[in-house]
């Protein structure tokens, strides 16, 4: 196993904005710091789940189906809009925080329907295992020390953005953060929508 070499690139992956760090600072600045955390531990839960099915061969099913790939996509892609949609027609409305339930939620789904984290799951771990020897527990333990890093960087990020709620808070600001990350969300579902193994 070559672990160093697997910390150096997961860190970068960990720590590269995209649709989960998009979610939590969404959730961070216009609903606070519990919200946050809670997405935060939904999309390492998320993670976690795609860890164990890399490691009993789901995920590369799942990578190798054009049509499982397709359908969770799909999904995924919706569900991206909607939330991104709530935000922008929501925007003139007050903040309403939502229960810790709905934002970790929020986290679990937006990650458990991204089938590119499948192929990253499938493409990535087994490249820093001997492949001769390699064994299902190898990369469930890359998955964990993958994951680990990312509720470290997630939670700490959560932190980070919620700080930045009480100056962000005013209505007028907070209209426009609605806006800016509902149309982040569009977006970001719309390329996933687009996106090609």
């Amino acid at each position: 196993m070559h672990l160093l070499p697997f910390l150096a690139v997961s860190a970068i992956v960990v720590v590269t904005p995209g649709v989960d760090m998009a979610l939590v600072t969404k959730n961070a600045l216009l609903h606070g710091r519990s919200a946050a955390r809670a997405t935060a531990m939904g999309v390492n839960l998320g993670i976690f789940l795609w860890t164990l099915a890399a490691a009993l061969g789901l995920a590369a099913v799942i990578a190798a189906s054009a049509v499982a790939f397709t359908a969770i996509k799909l999904v995924g892609a919706l569900y991206l809009v909607y939330l991104g949609l709530r935000a922008l027609f929501g925007s003139h409305e007050p903040a309403i925080a939502p229960a810790g339930g709905s934002a970790f939620r929020q986290g679990l789904a937006s990650n458990l329907l991204n089938p590119k984290i499948a192929v990253f799951f499938t493409s990535l771990l087994p490249q820093f295992v001997d492949a001769a020897h390699a064994e299902p527990q190898d990369l469930l333990l890359l998955g964990v020390l993958f994951n680990c890093m990312g509720v470290v960087w997630l939670l700490t990020y959560a932190e980070l953005a919620a700080r930045g709620r009480d100056v962000l808070a005013r209505p007028r600001v907070k209209r426009a953060l609605d806006r800016l990350s509902g149309v982040a969300l569009v977006a970001l579902g719309f390329r996933l929508a687009l996106e090609r193994k």
